[in-house]
């Protein structure tokens, strides 16, 4: 690898490292230690993509798409591993630690992991305070129609906390 993508890499790291643990997170419902390595996974992936960056788009943008491709595989890949109800994965999981129940970051991750996989990855982009703009050119849809988006999907967080 070239000097200067060893230093391109450093500056993506350095400036994207705390995005592409939030976005982990959102992904993992809260899962601190599963973010982790997520992370992990999704820097090894920049690393390993570097050299194809054609910069079409902002490296910003290539991150949360290289984030979120990752976040997804690793869902995808650990939907076919179980047959385990979400639900009675939570059940087990506060009845073993009862101070979850209480957490509200914990809470507020494990609504937005029962959102659809777009609205996930809009509002994680709101809670890394992306600018609507920003959020348009990664979804590829109007900047209005991400406000509305926006709108609709802090309803259903707020339907789904106060519902469970």
């Amino acid at each position: 690898m070239s000097k200067k993508n060893q230093q391109l890499f450093e500056t993506i790291y350095q400036q994207a490292y705390s995005m592409v643990l939030q976005m982990c997170l959102g992904f993992m419902k809260g899962d601190k230690d599963l973010a982790n390595d997520l992370s992990q996974e999704v820097f090894i992936n920049i690393w390993n993509a570097l050299e194809n960056f054609k910069e079409k788009s902002t490296p910003k943008t290539w991150v949360y798409r290289i984030t979120v491709n990752t976040c997804l595989q690793y869902i995808r890949k650990e939907k076919k591993k179980t047959n385990l109800s979400i639900e009675k994965v939570e059940y087990a999981l506060v009845q073993e630690n009862p101070s979850l129940e209480n957490n509200p970051e914990q809470e507020l991750y494990g609504a937005i992991g029962k959102l659809e996989k777009l609205d996930r990855l809009i509002i994680m982009m709101v809670l890394e305070g992306q600018d609507y703009d920003t959020i348009s050119n990664i979804i590829g849809i109007q900047p209005t129609n991400v406000r509305v988006k926006i709108h609709r999907i802090k309803k259903r967080l707020k339907k789904i906390m106060e519902h469970e």
